[in-house]
């Protein structure tokens, strides 16, 4: 096994935080969590990779396999994170968007206090 799938979900996500910590712009911080957030999709698919395993699928009276099978556990992780980053991303870009309509800016460091 290679680690060249972990290096790649981690420069992934230390480009994408990156991104958000030098970001001068609400919307290029939203995209840049969405490119960290990719980082964990593909460390969640290499940690669950196996080579020639087969889906987890077993006929009707429940068997014990006879080969090696893929852990049906990541697969489930990594379609709840795409459908959480979704839900965040959505969520984040409108706050951006009412941050830009009450104070006209959306840079974080021309945004007054806020008072009360």
């Amino acid at each position: 096994m290679t680690v060249y799938p972990y290096l790649v979900a981690v420069f992934v996500f230390f480009v994408g935080a990156l991104g958000i910590v030098r970001s001068r712009n609400l919307i290029q911080a939203v995209v840049c969590l969405s490119v960290a957030q990719a980082g964990t999709y593909l460390l969640l698919l290499a940690v669950g990779f196996q080579k020639n395993a087969q889906a987890p699928v077993f006929g009707s009276p429940a068997t014990p396999p006879t080969t090696k099978v893929t852990d049906p556990l990541v697969q489930a992780l990594s379609l709840t994170d795409v459908v959480v980053s979704g839900t965040v991303t959505a969520l984040l870009l409108a706050i951006a968007l009412q941050v830009h309509k009450r104070q006209g800016t959306l840079n974080p460091d021309e945004l007054s206090e806020l008072v009360g």
